[in-house]
């Protein structure tokens, strides 16, 4: 028999533009995460989760669809749709608080620069400390552990300072601990974590259905004449970040 735990509140899919079964995929996919549908189980009918959900049966099919692609369900006829054991442990990944962590790279960890040019302008920033340069020299990069893509980043380095960095820095090296090989001393530096959901872009360059949640994370290092030397804009996956604090 299907397992019946307790029924969750109807979303409102109305409140968003983006298309239902999506919507509901993400739903589905949290359903799994949190244990809500424990691996092993059989999740709702069709018919059952269209009803709850006031959609047609097209749209969870739709929706399932895309869990089965991730392999997250097994659907088999006449016997129901499953949840899907993990084949491997969660890479949680630890969302570091201090200086000292910001400068170590994440074991096994390998980074690939995917875009490298000379820009004028820095995007907008979750924190403003430092005065801009006229110069930065932009990487994206994106990290990986295990297979697994895990963090897309804007790195913009001081133009001046870049000619200082070895190469094989850029593609071993966090963001951080760039800024070491930099004259100026570092006065201070800022973070700041805001949550948010994946664009088309974010989507496909973490592999990550639209619309699923991530983190949003500035990193900013200013030298000791108060000037911006070094900005990372992160997108890391929200399903593998954990936060941890000691209070």
């Amino acid at each position: 028999m299907p397992n019946r735990t307790m029924s969750l509140a109807k979303p409102d899919l109305s409140r968003s533009n983006v298309a239902r079964y999506v919507q509901l995929a993400t739903l589905f996919r949290r359903h799994i995460e949190s244990g809500h549908w424990p691996a092993g189980g059989q999740i709702p009918t069709v018919d059952e989760l269209a009803a709850q959900h006031g959609v047609a049966r097209a749209t969870i099919r739709q929706a399932l669809g895309i869990l089965e692609s991730d392999a997250l369900i097994s659907r088999f006829r006449a016997k129901g749709t499953f949840v899907n054991a993990q084949k491997r442990q969660h890479l949680w990944l630890d969302m570091t608080t201090d200086w000292r962590g910001l400068l170590n790279a994440r074991e096994g960890a390998v980074i690939e620069v995917l875009e490298e040019e000379d820009v004028s302008h820095l995007p907008l920033r979750f924190h403003d400390i430092g005065t801009p340069t006229s110069r930065y020299r932009r990487l994206r990069r994106r990290h990986s552990r295990e297979g697994q893509i895990f963090l897309v980043a804007d790195v913009f380095i001081d133009a001046e300072f870049f000619p200082l960095i070895p190469r094989e820095a850029l593609s071993s090296t966090t963001a951080m601990r760039l800024a070491t090989f930099f004259p100026r001393n570092i006065s201070h530096a800022h973070q700041t974590i805001v949550i948010s959901a994946a664009d088309l872009e974010m989507s496909a360059l973490l592999e990550l259905p639209l619309n699923a949640p991530v983190c949003l994370v500035d990193r900013s290092a200013v030298d000791d004449r108060e000037r911006l030397i070094l900005l990372s804009k992160g997108v890391y996956r929200g399903d593998l970040v954990r936060l941890d604090m000691r209070l």
